[in-house]
């Protein structure tokens, strides 16, 4: 692990672990493995019965974790949002022990992968109404890292508005949950590859996040992120963001943003396990200085997100 004096850019390059340009597929390097691996309860598997409620309902939960060098990142936290996601869900979680030592099993001597877990209800009849005592199913697979350029990392990526907007619902905010409907329509709103993220209004017309990321602000010395108490994502990454920020002694504010203040900041960045910090250079025709970012506060985040 380089020195945090090094900056961010030292921590960037251990965390993407690529040269400047696309990341070459696939990122799973370990020779003779398929280019995705599951466990399904623990046994190798490729198919769940159909009547799992994760698949008839969106009845579950799911991480999405970086592995660094055989490790999946940020892994306790993770787990500490996977365990919180199933009590407000009332679904019994697995057992720590038994996630790490599948997840393990998975990732052991890859250098740069994705790994999902997939936590669903289990099997279920007819209709919504869930079973007493329900038989938890976990699904954790892994699958190539994704084909970033590095410069987005450091140059910024250019972001647009999503016309789809997040539906409210407090009972599920915050949640990683497997309804992702809203995420997939607003997705499919462009194809443009040189705009990687669009950022999602909920029905006020306030900015709560992007389809796959989190989003803050850099204004008049504060950090600003969306309030999550109505829809929305709560990402590890941010959370960490909000740790260091308060950490280093910044200014942090949770709080519905509108996306006029949005675009009036000194700086705008995006967050996730995968992408850990991308500036934004432009948002729907306004620029912003991907050098606003605070670089002390990038720096100790990116030397976190590749950490266990």
């Amino acid at each position: 692990m380089r020195c945090l004096d090094c900056g961010a850019r030292a921590y960037w390059d251990e965390f993407t672990a690529c040269p400047d340009g696309p990341i070459a597929e696939p990122a799973m390097t370990t020779p003779n493995r398929p280019l995705f691996d599951a466990l399904i309860d623990g046994v190798p598997a490729d198919a769940i019965p159909v009547a799992d409620r994760g698949l008839q309902y969106g009845d579950g939960l799911f991480e999405t974790i970086a592995v660094v060098n055989g490790d999946p990142c940020l892994w306790g936290r993770h787990l500490a949002r996977l365990r919180a996601g199933c009590a407000r869900l009332a679904i019994p979680p697995p057992p720590d022990d038994q996630l790490t030592t599948e997840a393990l099993r998975l990732t052991r001597g890859i250098d740069r992968a994705v790994l999902k877990v997939i936590v669903t209800r289990g099997d279920g009849g007819r209709g919504y109404r869930p079973a007493v005592t329900p038989k938890p199913r976990r699904i954790l697979g892994l699958g190539p890292w994704p084909s970033h350029p590095d410069a987005w990392a450091t140059q910024g990526v250019r972001v647009r508005y999503c016309r789809t907007r997040l539906s409210h619902q407090p009972l599920l905010a915050g949640l990683k949950h497997l309804n992702r409907l809203e995420q997939v329509l607003a997705r499919a709103e462009w194809d443009d590859p040189a705009v990687p993220e669009g950022l999602m209004l909920d029905s006020d017309g306030l900015v709560v996040e992007g389809t796959q990321s989190n989003v803050f602000a850099v204004a008049g010395g504060r950090l600003l992120t969306p309030l999550l108490d109505q829809c929305g994502v709560a990402g590890v990454v941010r959370d960490l963001v909000l740790a260091q920020a308060r950490a280093l002694g910044l200014a942090v504010v949770e709080a519905a943003l509108e996306p006029a203040l949005i675009e009036a900041a000194d700086a705008l960045f995006l967050t996730s396990s995968l992408i850990g910090i991308w500036p934004v250079r432009e948002l729907a025709g306004v620029s912003f200085d991907p050098d606003r970012v605070p670089p002390t506060l990038r720096a100790a985040v990116l030397a976190a997100a590749i950490r266990p």
